[in-house]
């Protein structure tokens, strides 16, 4: 048992590595997506062996020979649906003759927290279609904050500022609220013209919400009234994250990576947020990720097995 197996399922890419034990990469190779709550329990199933058989070929080895594998994946947040996916990995390994030393399946936010910190304490504020903060402490001890999906969370994420950004073109088509730039934005963008094509888009053609919130974004860069107040409330929401996780982690100084476009590439939204954190946290300290998340699965892997 010589190597470890570190996986990043994404929803448009799946990311694999694998390593030696003192966690050297050896052979990388990726494929298709795997959220399995998308794609499917067995279809996933069948894209992370595909990515499997690649390493054991390239390095000629077999499946004794890997200690643990790690899958960090979008969709496996709850133990439940975890568990699920797990089930089905190693269902389709008894079909196919193979026997794990050690896999486990967990959240793709973990996997990246991990990989940002290489296994020490800090914490990864991760903000794209959702929201999630996770963090762990000096003691090893993981901590979580948000991530309660889009129903009942998920503030402050590109689903939210779109969702918003929706239902304040809904309410100036009425007469409900100030006119607000979003209304061209979205004849432009997506052909929205009206009350009768807002609602025919949003219920009937499977409509990408967080699509709008860049939208949101140039609209207060035009300073736009109802597109500012959006982001500020928003941005609000993530300093409660980040607030929130600064009392489990009972630091001094807080070491945070910022991982999604929304916010980690320059914009209005971003540079809002990062002067309220800079004021709420004066000790803040913003790193980029030191690996990758499916790195971050690798040194889970050895943690794992070196229980």
């Amino acid at each position: 048992m010589n190597y470890l197996i570190g996986i990043d399922g994404g929803a448009t890419k799946t990311r694999c590595v694998l390593t030696d034990f003192q966690l050297n990469v050896i052979h990388e190779c990726c494929g298709g997506p795997s959220n399995f709550l998308i794609k499917g329990t067995k279809q996933v199933s069948n894209s992370i062996f595909d990515l499997l058989e690649d390493c054991m070929k390239n390095l000629v080895i077999d499946y004794s020979d890997i200690a643990a594998v790690v899958l960090g994946t979008a969709g496996a947040g709850r133990e439940d649906h975890a568990e699920k996916m797990k089930l089905e990995i190693l269902t389709t390994a008894e079909e196919r003759g193979i026997k794990f030393n050690s896999f486990c399946v967990t959240s793709d936010a973990r996997i990246a927290l991990e990989g940002a910190f290489s296994g020490r304490a800090g914490c990864t504020l991760i903000c794209g279609t959702g929201s999630i903060i996770y963090g762990i402490d000096e003691m090893g001890k993981v901590h979580r904050v948000g991530g309660y999906g889009r129903s009942i969370g998920d503030e402050g994420s590109g689903y939210s500022i779109g969702r918003k950004g929706l239902k304040a073109a809904a309410k100036s088509y009425d007469g409900r609220c100030l006119n607000t730039n979003l209304i061209k934005l979205l004849n432009t963008e997506f052909g929205i013209a009206n009350q009768d094509s807002l609602i025919r888009k949003v219920y009937s053609d499977d409509f990408d919400i967080p699509a709008v919130a860049p939208l949101v974004i140039k609209g207060a860069e035009d300073n736009d009234e109802t597109c500012l107040n959006i982001l500020e409330e928003e941005s609000e929401e993530l300093i409660l994250h980040v607030r929130a996780m600064t009392a489990k982690l009972k630091v001094v100084q807080l070491h945070l990576c910022l991982i999604g476009s929304i916010i980690e590439n320059e914009n209005y939204y971003s540079k809002l947020f990062k002067n309220k954190l800079k004021k709420a946290f004066p000790d803040v300290i913003i790193k980029k990720p030191e690996h990758s998340p499916e790195y971050g699965a690798a040194i889970l892997a050895k943690k794992k097995f070196c229980k």
